[in-house]
Order: C-alpha cells, then sequence, then structure tokens
C-alpha cells in the first residue's frame, strides 16, 4: 500500500495507542495536521512550543501513554529544548518530532541560512534516542526504534527529526506491527527472587510499601493497592507519588510527615516501587533511613537493571514492569494472609491526629490570608477525585502541605522543580480525563506567569480547568533566599513588583471565568462559582508574602537533602 510519510507516521502513532497532537502547525506539519484530523485525532495548537510537551507531559501521565509534541524547524524546534530536558529530568517518554530543512543543509558549505541549525546535538544530552528520517523508506524503523527506546528500562523522551525533502514523498511499507511485534511490552518478574522476596516478608513484622510516581503515571492505582492490602502494612509516599491509591487511603503517609517517620524508622522490609529511591528520600540510607531498624531489607521492583544496587543496596531485585510484578507479588503473598497489625492501626490513627492537628493549626486571620489557610480552604470542597496540579516555588509546599482533599493523581515537576509547568499540564490532563474529571491547579502568580497565554487554548478547547493562583505579588521562595543570605531585600524578587496585577481580569480578557478574592471567607465560595461556570477559570487570592516565606512548610527536610550535601 502506498503512503505519504505523515499518514504512515500517524499510523505508526494510532499503533501505540496515541491520537492526540500537541504543536504549532507550521510548514513542515500541516499536512500532518490536516491528515490527523481527518483521521480524528484531537489536535491542540498551544501558544508556545514548550507548553505544547508540558501538555503531552500530561497526557503520559493521565493515560500512561506516550504525548507526541511537534516543533517546525529552527525557533519551533529550539522553543521544545528546555522541556526536552524536563521531560528527560521527570522520566516522560514525550516523543519530540522536529521539523527541519532538506537534507542537503547539512552539507551545505554556506552562511545565513534561514532556520537552519543542526538540532540533533542540541537534544542528545537529554534525549534516550535521536532519529533522523534521511529517507522516507526508513519511516517504520525509526518510529519503532524511538518507541522501544523511549518504552524500555526507565522512560524517557526521544527525537524524531522529520526534514522537509521527505514531507511529500510516496512509500510503499508492509503491514503494521503490533507494539508486541517490535519491543518488550510485558516483563514478570524472575521466579525464583519473588519467592525469595515472599520468605523474606512471611518473617516480616513491619513492611513498608514505598510508593513512587512510577505507580501513578503507569496507571497501576489498583494493582499496587492490592499488592498494599496483601501485605497489609503501610504506603509511604515519596514527594513524586502523592497520589493516593484505592482503598488504603487511610494507611497511606508522606515520607517526611511524622507517621511516616515513624513508618521508616519501624520498618524491617522496604517493598520500593515506581521510585528511583533518589534525593528527595534520601537514597534510602540517610536521615530517617538512620533510625530505628537500619538492618531493614530492601526489595526493588525495577525496569532498568542498571539501577539496581546504585543509590543503595538491594537485598532482592525484582526486575520487570511494575504492572506484572505487583499482581504477581500479591498472587505469591495472597497464602500468608497477612493482618493490619497493632501497629499499622496505630500509625492510622496518629495520622488522623496529626492531619486534625494541622487544620487546628492553621491560621484564622480573614485579611492578609495565610497560604496554609488559602489552601485548606480553596481545596476543601472539590470534586470527588479531583486532579490536582501543583506549580511554584514556597506556595507549591503549602499546597502540598494543607490540601483537604487525597487526589489518585497529583501532577508536578517533582524532580526537576521546572515552574511554569502548571498550567499546561492543568489543560494537558483536563484534555486526557475529559467529563470524568475536573483538575485544579494550585499554583504561585509568578510560575503562572510563564504560560498565562495558554488559558486561549483552555478557553479555545473548552477545558474547564480551574486554577487557583496564591499572589503574594513576588518570587516567594526567592525573597527567602535573599533575606536569609543576605539580610536584604531585591527589587527583583519583592518590592511590590506586581501590585498592580489582576490575573482575574487578564483571565476575563480570554474569555475565561475570572475572580478576585481578598478575604480568607470568600474562598470556598469563589472556587464553587469558577466550577460552576464550567469555563476555565482564574481565582486570584491575595495571600500573605511574609507568611509565605517564612513559614514554609517542610523547608527543613528540603534544605535537608537540597541545602546539604545530598546524601
Amino acid at each position: 500500500m502506498s503512503y505519504l510519510v505523515h499518514d504512515r507516521m500517524l499510523e505508526l502513532m494510532e499503533a501505540e495507542g496515541i491520537k492526540t497532537l500537541f504543536g504549532i502547525p507550521d510548514p513542515s506539519f500541516i499536512g500532518m495536521f490536516t491528515a490527523a484530523e481527518k483521521r480524528g485525532w484531537t489536535v491542540v495548537a498551544p501558544h508556545h512550543e514548550q507548553s505544547g510537551a508540558f501538555m503531552a507531559d500530561a497526557h503520559w501521565r493521565t493515560t500512561g501513554i506516550p504525548g507526541v509534541v511537534v516543533g517546525n524547524q529552527g525557533p519551533g524546534v529550539a522553543n521544545l529544548a528546555a522541556a526536552a530536558i524536563c521531560a528527560a529530568k521527570e522520566n516522560v517518554p514525550t516523543i519530540f518530532i522536529a521539523g527541519q530543512r532538506e537534507r542537503v543543509f547539512d552539507q551545505r558549505v554556506k552562511r545565513g541560512q534561514f532556520q537552519y541549525t543542526r538540532q540533533p546535538k542540541h537534544f542528545e544530552e537529554s534525549m534516550k534516542y535521536v532519529g533522523i528520517i534521511e529517507y522516507a523508506e526508513q519511516v517504520d524503523e525509526v518510529f519503532r526504534e524511538a518507541f522501544r527506546r523511549a518504552l524500555s528500562g526507565t522512560p524517557g523522551p526521544v527525537y524524531i527529526e522529520y526534514p522537509m525533502n521527505v514531507l511529500d514523498k510516496q512509500i510503499d511499507l508492509g503491514p503494521l506491527l503490533k507494539p508486541e511485534q517490535y519491543r518488550l511490552v510485558h516483563q514478570a518478574a524472575d521466579t525464583q527472587l519473588i519467592a525469595e522476596a515472599v520468605e523474606l516478608l512471611s518473617s516480616a513484622k513491619a513492611p513498608i510499601l514505598l510508593v513512587g510516581q512510577g505507580v501513578h503515571v503507569s496507571r497501576a492505582h489498583t494493582v499496587v493497592a492490592e499488592l498494599a492490602q496483601a501485605l497489609a502494612c503501610p504506603v509511604i509516599q515519596t514527594p513524586g507519588g502523592s497520589g493516593v491509591l484505592p482503598g488504603v487511603e487511610s494507611r497511606t503517609f508522606s515520607y517526611a510527615s511524622p507517621v511516616g517517620i515513624r513508618a521508616v524508622a519501624e520498618a524491617d522490609v522496604v517493598i520500593a516501587i515506581g521510585t528511583e529511591i533518589g534525593e528527595q528520600v534520601h537514597y534510602g540510607v540517610g536521615r530517617h533511613w538512620a533510625q530505628g531498624n537500619t538492618d531493614r531489607k530492601w526489595i526493588y521492583i525495577e525496569r532498568d537493571v542498571l539501577a539496581i544496587g546504585v543509590n543503595r543496596p538491594i537485598d532482592v531485585p525484582l526486575v520487570g514492569d511494575l504492572r506484572d510484578i505487583a499482581p504477581q507479588l500479591s498472587a505469591a503473598l495472597r497464602p500468608l494472609q497477612r493482618q493490619a497489625s497493632a501497629q499499622l492501626i496505630g500509625l492510622e490513627a496518629s495520622a488522623a491526629k496529626f492531619r486534625a492537628g494541622m487544620l487546628a493549626h492553621v491560621p484564622t486571620t480573614s485579611q492578609p490570608v495565610h497560604p496554609a489557610r488559602l489552601v485548606v480552604e480553596a481545596t476543601k470542597d472539590l470534586p470527588d477525585n479531583v486532579l490536582m496540579v501543583r506549580d511554584g516555588g514556597s506556595f507549591s509546599m503549602f499546597a502540598g502541605a494543607f490540601t483537604q482533599v487525597r487526589s489518585s493523581d497529583v501532577l508536578w515537576s517533582q524532580n526537576f522543580g521546572h515552574l511554569g509547568m502548571g498550567l499546561p499540564v492543568a489543560i494537558g490532563a483536563q484534555l486526557m480525563v475529559g467529563d470524568s474529571r475536573r483538575v485544579v491547579l494550585l499554583s504561585g502568580d509568578s510560575a503562572f506567569l510563564f504560560h498565562i497565554s495558554e488559558l486561549e487554548t483552555a478557553v479555545r478547547k473548552n477545558l474547564p480547568v480551574v486554577c487557583v493562583i496564591g499572589c503574594d505579588y513576588a518570587w516567594g521562595l526567592e525573597v527567602a533566599v535573599y533575606r536569609n543570605a543576605f539580610g536584604m531585600e531585591s527589587a527583583e524578587t519583592e518590592a511590590h513588583w506586581g501590585k498592580q496585577l489582576r490575573l482575574d481580569i487578564v483571565a476575563q480578557g480570554f474569555g475565561a471565568h475570572g475572580e478576585f478574592v481578598e478575604r480568607a471567607e470568600d474562598i470556598a465560595p469563589a472556587i464553587q462559582r469558577a466550577l460552576a461556570s464550567n469555563k476555565p477559570a482564574v481565582v486570584q487570592v491575595v495571600m500573605d508574602g511574609n507568611a509565605n516565606t517564612t513559614d514554609m512548610p517542610g523547608i527543613e527536610e528540603f534544605m535537608s537533602w537540597y541545602g546539604e550535601r545530598g546524601y
């Protein structure tokens, strides 16, 4: 059968479950975009390619299927570079498709070539694979290798260059292959190692399940919850794995919370799943791990064999896909018929008491609104199974600590700390979940301003994301740095640089719903009106800038790994 190259590219992506395309349809991609729309794809043109890549990031985090973003030759591809680095650090297998001028430009001895530069070299460091479709007949092998690399071992982004000399080529290729015909799609653990893990767990008195972001992005909530139930153990959330699993909400504790710290200290066996056991959990060796049962055993469920034993010694490595290994281990554990221990029941009671105590100590002043009070008021009456997105510096810490909903999905840039992802990620997430869930973004004002133009994208695509913006008219985290390091303020971090800023009016100008709030008691009603509008919405809440700078929850924990030796 004869194909245009872009038609075959679309079919190759459809084989992987992809039917959404992000990017600006510049010359290299007009044909692809038109063909995609005819095939029933969802096509989204953001206002900046970087935003499109962050929307594609949300595609992966909410579906477990890689997102695709395109960039036109030269500046469009350049605009993707920062998002490509972020995707690499966040382990997100985004498919970056880069337009380029004809391949002959590579060898021309000329100067002053318009919109031409050798692009792959700028992406090689961050990509798991860089492929160039030199000839139209290579499209299958390049795309299959891209998916093979992106989705094998630790997930990560790939780059495919699509030069203009192949745009209109007709190709005759064989039938499409299914993904399982060209890459590994299932990988269970070695049965002998499963038996060793069960032996360890059969005598364990205080096992814990350390859950990272990989559990959520692979959409393995249910199978990992079943593993937690078979273990009858606490679930410890890493900072990246802050969503809750169904049926085990009451026994799920944040790593650095008092109850989480206690569970870690008492643990005699740790089952780590969907986590790199990275710096934010002190590599599994320092700080909280240095207390209590320091000779605890470790079982590690991990796709990348090269990750085993790097950050800390592992007693039983279970190499493979957690979606296959979690049910495998659950089935092997069921004959043990483990029951919730008095210790676990005590942890649950302590966690409930701790949460109540935190709430009781939230400042009650109406004005200025304390960031903790802002988060409590904004999240106390949200819809069931709301999808939460976080962005910002110090305000993001408040959002993580004081939110009153325990969502199955909490999306944020936990590995890279990339400000500005929030709005594009929220848009991408709302696009993916459709009418089944509402998406709420909690962001600081500085982070929100990075890609505020994407409000128009949300309006155009009828995506009712609700953006709650804590507004201190400053770079809140940087204010703290200046004050602590230099005992002074900076005109660029504060000095009321944005006092005139009205994000609600900006939102209304884009056709979105906008509200401006200055009192704590007005926050919840404003959120309800924003939800009821069924439109993209911005609720701007003026908050206490000094509190946002000086009262950050978890700052000691943050500095224990970020500001010191990094273990």
